[in-house]
């Protein structure tokens, strides 16, 4: 595989800038695919450099991190996964519960997940759940004692996941066990790609008033045009979730329907397999008062950006002027970067 000449095709095609510091990172990732997938007499020349089965990428948001990998992930022909952190959770937790032989559930988790892929892909990588965050270490402990690869994207480097998390001494393993496994890289862009491209972000709303309510009403009228109003009521590990302004696959929500409830990863992932345009109206600004409503919606953002939905979205404030809780802050960079391509007109 000559990885540089795909990308700059890659990118001449999809008419992407390039720049040094990610034919550098390219010319990186070459040199893991050929120690890590390819037993060769290269391997053995370049076995002390890359040969850990782990590549974790870390870099600010809107650089171009998760282009760079779905290309690489893309050009791979082994077997292989690529799922929200989240959804590879929920599959573990509902793993260990569906199986009587607990004491083996990591074990045998990890060489059901060996059958399947080679390699693992989590883009966005962060960890915000304590029950997680226990059980991280033993279980990519075995992950990587079984061969698998793992790729990851990240704007928050290993020794910095979870910090001021509660219990974190408890999750001090799983981050030994990344450093050993993985090669960790940083990718330094000045500009965010994500909002210098998306500036006209015409169904991004604010603040709320007629006018602004009166233009969400009535793109919502033209999304659902022909569409019929219906009851959908999503089943969700023995819950129901109704939702009552649904147009075969249209959904406008309240922001409090959302995040003000306690819904999870789940109930936003099974949100998501059922939409293809997603209206949001209400949406405040935040701060201490309201940080878990913001961690719930920084999870839903990621959720949504990952099985490719648009947004349109009625907002308190302008997407340059929302605030963040403190404990929020660097994860919510993210969702704002991402906020600037999923409601711009260009995302369809």
């Amino acid at each position: 595989m000559n990885l540089k000449k795909l990308f700059l095709n890659h990118c001449e095609v999809e008419q992407y800038e390039i720049n040094q510091n990610q034919l550098d990172l390219i010319n990186y990732l070459e040199n893991y695919y050929k120690t890590n997938f390819k037993q060769n007499f290269f391997t053995k020349i370049f076995k002390k450099d890359y040969n850990k089965l782990g590549f974790y990428l870390v870099g600010d948001v809107g650089v171009g991190k998760t282009m760079i990998l779905n290309f690489f992930f893309n050009e791979l022909k082994n077997r292989k996964l690529r799922l929200h952190f989240n959804e590879f959770m929920i599959e573990f937790h509902n793993y260990i519960f569906q199986n009587e032989d607990k004491e083996n559930g990591i074990n045998n988790f990890v060489k059901d997940l060996n059958k399947k892929a080679e390699i693992l892909y989590f883009d966005e990588f962060q960890v915000t759940n304590i029950v997680d965050a226990m059980i991280l270490g033993r279980l990519f402990k075995r992950i990587f004692e079984e061969k698998i690869k793992v790729i990851f994207t990240s704007n928050i480097y290993i020794n910095d996941l979870y910090r001021d998390g509660l219990q974190r001494d408890q999750f001090i393993p799983f981050l030994k066990v990344l450093e050993k496994n993985c090669h960790q890289k940083e990718l330094l862009i000045s500009e965010d790609y994500r909002s210098s491209g998306n500036l006209n972000l015409e169904r991004f709303l604010s603040p709320i008033d007629k006018s602004t309510n009166f233009i969400f009403n009535k793109y919502f009228r033209k999304i659902t045009k022909g569409k019929k109003q219906t009851l959908k009521i999503l089943e969700i590990n023995g819950r129901k979730l109704p939702l009552k302004n649904y147009y075969d696959r249209v959904i406008k929500f309240e922001f409090d329907e959302l995040c003000n409830r306690n819904l999870g990863s789940e109930d936003y992932i099974k949100i998501s397999e059922n939409s293809d345009f997603i209206f949001i109206s209400n949406l405040p600004n935040f701060s201490e008062n309201n940080s878990n409503q913001q961690q719930r919606f920084i999870t839903l953002i990621d959720i949504i950006y990952e099985k490719k939905i648009p947004l349109m979205i009625v907002s308190e404030v302008n997407l340059d002027s929302i605030k963040s809780s403190k404990s929020m802050e660097e994860p919510f960079k993210r969702t704002i970067s991402r906020l600037y391509e999923l409601t711009s007109m260009n995302y369809n």
